[in-house]
């Protein structure tokens, strides 16, 4: 459930920037969002709107990340793992640990969530197919 003071939206800001930073420095990630990403600025605040609204219940975000991410061609379990790789990384580093650890809670959900979707709509799933956490 969202806790408005769970932390603030510096934290917030800070670790989408941080997070996304890393992505696109990734050798396997970062091609796959400079391509389908134009604005990177735009996105970065959809991004923030985004965990700020699960977060803090702010409810700034509107938007489909199931139909965006299942837009995208070839992605693997792998690369979702490899995107809660990147994502644990950044949250290690917060001093916030209650924010560390319902974000990570929630990073895992969306990422089992994501992948289940899009195996459903390129027919990709399969039994004993892989959650990516």
């Amino acid at each position: 459930m969202p806790d408005p003071t769970l932390c603030t939206e510096q934290e917030i800001t800070g670790l989408v920037h941080q997070f996304y930073g890393r992505i696109r420095a990734d050798e396997t990630l970062g091609p796959i969002f400079e391509a389908s990403v134009d604005d990177w600025d735009a996105h970065l605040v959809l991004l923030v709107d985004f965990w700020s609204s699960l977060l803090r219940g702010t409810r700034r975000f509107s938007g489909s990340p199931m139909t965006k991410h299942a837009a995208l061609p070839d992605l693997t379990a792998d690369m979702f793992r490899r995107w809660l790789a990147i994502f644990h990384q950044c949250t290690a580093e917060l001093d916030n640990a209650a924010m560390r650890s319902e974000v990570e809670a929630m990073a895992g959900r969306i990422a089992n969530k994501l992948w289940a979707n899009y195996q459903g709509v390129h027919g990709t799933g399969h039994p004993g197919s892989h959650q990516p956490a």
